[in-house]
């Protein structure tokens, strides 16, 4: 079963998510190198507010960034396009423009202001990037971009690291995101840190998830476990899935501007390695569900076309061409401070979410199995099992 990188990303690029998964900059100390100015213990609070310009900052991750800025005293201003969810923070300044400097209004709206800090959260393109970052560069300390694992050229090695070589394209002035998602991301890393040098931190994230999750990617599997039965489980169980709750990001993303910290950090979790069959039994324990898991082997899988990541999300199998992105090693922002919330938490908090919305929108989840075809596929494994009924 081979889980492609161009197929890793076209859920998101689809529902305009592509931060959803979570490149390596070359700063004055070499690839991957991180410093912190004003080393020590983290305060429970910051040492004196900030001024935050959050570029997006109205979808998923960025509420999540705004409201744990503003509950640590900073005060915060989004410039985005005020096309997703313009009603959002109506007390938060909002600047509106494209971050594309040849459209609209472009950047026209950042001129002659200053912040102490910037968070990307929507860049994808280097072009784009460099295009804030330049501008912004004499009126900031500190700029934050939100990158992806998805960056790194070997996504077959475990443990990958902040040093680890980046994708890379051909021409580097495409702009085709769905095809060189990773080169490019990796290229707007290096576009941010050569506008300002020393002063970026790179955070790339793994797959983002929680509530407002806007993929379903990870929600599939908790709001399936929750209707109960039978449900097709991927693999044998033992495959490594890694992930992070948007908040727990937010939550890195502030305190490390708040340390101005640069360089580069992997941030997925949890600490500790976590199975697939770890993440399906927490669901069964948190939603007190009668779910009973079968699982699946990857060779009946693929012959019955059945994917990973779409079609069972979340999953990347141990043998396949990605298995790096289920093992991804986050020492170095355990370090600097990246802490979790019990998945437990994550997991009531996305059911709890997810039946706020719509009933058209519950009824048909934008990743994994429709009810009718993942019972066609538990039909098939049982005969191909000699098993008369499901169990």
């Amino acid at each position: 079963m081979r889980l492609s990188r161009r197929r890793l990303i076209q859920g998101a690029v689809a529902t305009g998510s592509l931060w959803a998964m979570g490149c390596a900059t070359k700063g004055a100390s070499g690839p991957g190198a991180a410093s912190v100015q004003g080393q020590g213990e983290q305060s429970s609070a910051p040492a004196a507010p900030l001024r935050i310009l959050i570029l997006g900052g109205t979808a998923f991750l960025g509420p999540a960034l705004v409201e744990f800025a503003r509950s640590r005293g900073h005060t915060v201003t989004l410039f985005n396009r005020g096309k997703t969810n313009p009603g959002l923070f109506p007390d938060v300044e909002k600047l509106a423009g494209d971050r594309d400097p040849n459209k609209g209004e472009g950047l026209k709206a950042l001129q002659g202001r200053t912040w102490d800090a910037v968070v990307d959260t929507s860049g994808y393109v280097p072009r784009v990037v460099r295009a804030s970052a330049e501008l912004l560069a004499p009126h900031v300390q500190h700029y934050t971009f939100v990158s992806s694992v998805s960056v790194y050229q070997e996504l077959t090695q475990m443990g990958l690291h902040e040093a680890a070589a980046v994708a890379t394209v051909e021409d580097p002035t495409t702009e085709d995101v769905p095809k060189h998602y990773g080169a490019l991301k990796a290229l707007s890393e290096q576009a941010a840190e050569a506008a300002m040098p020393g002063r970026v931190l790179n955070v790339r994230p793994g797959l983002i998830v929680g509530p407002d999750d806007p993929t379903d990617r990870f929600t599939y599997w908790p709001v399936r476990v929750a209707r109960g039965g039978e449900v097709l489980a991927p693999g044998d169980g033992e495959d490594p899935i890694q992930f992070i709750d948007a908040r727990d990001l937010a939550a890195f993303i502030i305190r490390s501007v708040e340390r101005r910290i640069t360089g580069v950090f992997n941030a997925t979790g949890p600490e500790h390695t976590q199975l697939m069959r770890d993440v399906l039994e927490a669901c069964k324990t948190a939603l007190g569900s009668d779910a009973r898991f079968t699982w699946a082997d990857t060779a009946f899988l693929a012959k019955h076309q059945v994917e990973s990541w779409t079609d069972l999300p979340a999953w990347v199998p141990r043998t396949g061409e990605e298995r790096g992105l289920g093992a991804v090693s986050i020492s170095r922002a355990l370090a600097a401070g990246l802490t979790f919330r019990p998945v437990a938490d994550t997991i009531r908090d996305t059911v709890a979410w997810f039946k706020t919305l719509p009933p058209e929108r519950q009824a048909k989840l934008r990743a994994g199995l429709a009810p009718e075809r993942e019972q066609q596929v538990l039909s098939a494994w049982h005969q191909s099992r000699g098993n008369a009924t499901a169990g």
